[in-house]
């Protein structure tokens, strides 16, 4: 089930919600924790109710396991390596077996196949967060001893298929607290508000940049040569189109939360206002980003050690955190990508640090930092997007001139005399519809300088900050929301635009992942 479907926002959320409020109100908050449970249950089965005993098996043995490693304190160690090994060995037979093999065959041609397997829904998020539970509990955090409770803090369905990747330690005290599942009108005012402008973020921006986007990769995907304006125009629209799918997605799971009197922490915060790669990834998917440091990069030395090691960690980190998003060598190039670049960002902060040490950053440093991230950004994703690493290729040799810089043919007039090395022509104009142009003009200036959603409802604490306490982004100006008349009918306006764009409903890109 999508949070962008007309079944979900009209039938499913009221009855989900209606049914908590009650519950709560007239049985008391177990009886609200067993609704929660059940309705989160029947929205991850929506989608394919066969894989639903897996989910349950995963709970159900973690929970043990979680048990099994707090009662052993000292000696606790075989029981949380081989939960880790479970968790690990589950997710790669579903997502990574048939990669691997496929590879080992293609090179030794052994003959083997293995049987193709529907990716379980949502399987890397609740894997990666039991993983991070069974941690926390071998280093002293307290085991969940309810069993329901730790149900809900895994399938609750806000952020069970695409994040955030929660915590015990933020989510399981909230999950016991007298406000959970409790109606009050202020989480029912921030709650509607953050969805309805998730809302409007997935099905008008990120739907309406995608049909400028998908032409070009598929034609790269056939091997069609992409010119100079075609590879840059697809590259920026999938770079937009994967910005507003996500940061509507985790606007809609944060407002979600709300409406439950949950907090979940905050996933997404303006990444391409970033200024630099480390700064970029503490914006984007938060949540995975403290995941990988917490639970891989610390693990393997973090900063701690000598300088080549602290390379080969990154490296070792970004490709694992590449791999994680699918089993294909576009995520691991784009996850190496990453990987490289965080070096050369640690490079640079130790030389500069060395050779000015007193030295601020000035205006141009910040502007320049943040161009060449933007651009770094930009060209990854195309590893990202590609249907295969050839398509990658021949679309980023077009985004340097390699198949020449070609427009269409009723723009001579208008640009010939300021272009001088463009041939007009319609042969590649179709592949990018230049009426994307402005798409790409609007949506960077919301990206490089709008405050993001989360930022508006600050005040009212809508999201927990990915270190603990509330999330926080300080600017020199930015709107605050408030529950006033005129908030209410900007986000209604809102609301109703999205809803008007949802005849056709498409999946969220993390959704696969």
């Amino acid at each position: 089930m999508l949070f962008n479907s007309h079944v979900f926002i009209f039938a499913f959320l009221p009855l989900a919600l209606g049914g908590a409020w009650a519950a709560r109100r007239f049985a008391g908050s177990r009886a609200a924790t067993a609704w929660a449970l059940l309705a989160s249950l029947v929205f991850y089965g929506w989608w394919n109710p066969v894989y639903l005993p897996l989910l349950l098996a995963s709970i159900a043995c973690n929970f043990a396991l979680g048990r099994a490693v707090a009662a052993r304190r000292g000696h606790h160690k075989p029981w949380l390596v081989g939960g880790i090994v479970v968790n690990l060995a589950a997710l790669g037979g579903f997502k990574y077996a048939g990669f691997l093999v496929g590879n080992v065959d293609a090179a030794l041609g052994l003959g083997w196949t293995v049987p193709h397997v529907v990716l379980p829904l949502a399987i890397s998020f609740f894997t990666f967060q039991q993983i991070a539970y069974l941690v926390d509990v071998g280093r002293g955090a307290e085991a969940e001893r309810d069993p329901l409770t730790y149900a809900v803090f895994v399938a609750f369905f806000p952020q069970l298929i695409a994040g955030p990747i929660v915590q015990g330690t933020e989510m399981l005290p909230q999950l016991r607290s007298p406000d959970a599942f409790t109606f009050r009108a202020s989480d029912v005012a921030v709650g509607v508000s953050l969805f309805l402008c998730g809302l409007f973020e997935k099905v008008v921006l990120a739907d309406g940049v995608a049909v400028y986007a998908n032409p070009v990769f598929e034609a790269a995907a056939r091997g069609v040569p992409m010119t100079l304006f075609e590879s840059w125009g697809g590259a920026l629209a999938y770079t937009y189109q994967v910005y507003f799918d996500f940061a509507g997605y985790s606007t809609m799971a944060v407002g979600l939360g709300r409406l439950c009197g949950l907090r979940l922490p905050a996933n997404f915060d303006t990444p391409y206002q970033a200024t630099s790669i480390i700064d970029f990834w503490r914006r984007w998917h938060m949540t995975l980003s403290r995941f990988l440091k917490t639970y891989l990069y610390f693990p393997l030395g973090g900063s701690r050690v000598s300088r080549p090691r602290v390379y080969l960690n990154l490296m070792i980190t970004m490709v694992l955190g590449g791999f994680w998003h699918g089993a294909g060598w576009g995520f691991v190039v784009w996850g190496a990508l990453h990987g490289v670049f965080l070096c050369a960002n640690v490079l640079w902060r130790r030389w500069r640090a060395r050779r000015f040490p007193a030295a601020p950053v000035g205006r141009a440093e910040v502007l320049a930092g943040w161009g060449l991230t933007f651009a770094l950004v930009v060209l990854a994703r195309v590893y990202f997007r590609a249907d295969s690493l050839a398509a990658a290729h021949g679309l980023l040799a077009g985004a340097f001139g390699a198949h020449g810089a070609v427009l269409d043919e009723r723009l001579a007039g208008l640009l010939g005399g300021v272009l001088p090395g463009v041939t007009f022509s319609g042969v590649h104009a179709g592949y990018f519809n230049l009426y994307g142009v402005p798409w790409l003009v609007a949506l960077s200036l919301v990206c490089w300088f709008a405050p993001g959603p989360l930022e508006l409802f600050q005040r009212y604490g809508a999201a927990l900050g990915p270190e603990g306490g509330e999330f926080r982004r300080e600017r020199r100006w930015a709107p605050s929301w408030a529950p006033t008349g005129r908030w209410a009918l900007a986000i209604a306006v809102a609301g109703f635009v999205a809803i008007t764009f949802m005849a056709r409903v498409t999946e969220f890109i993390y959704y696969q992942f």
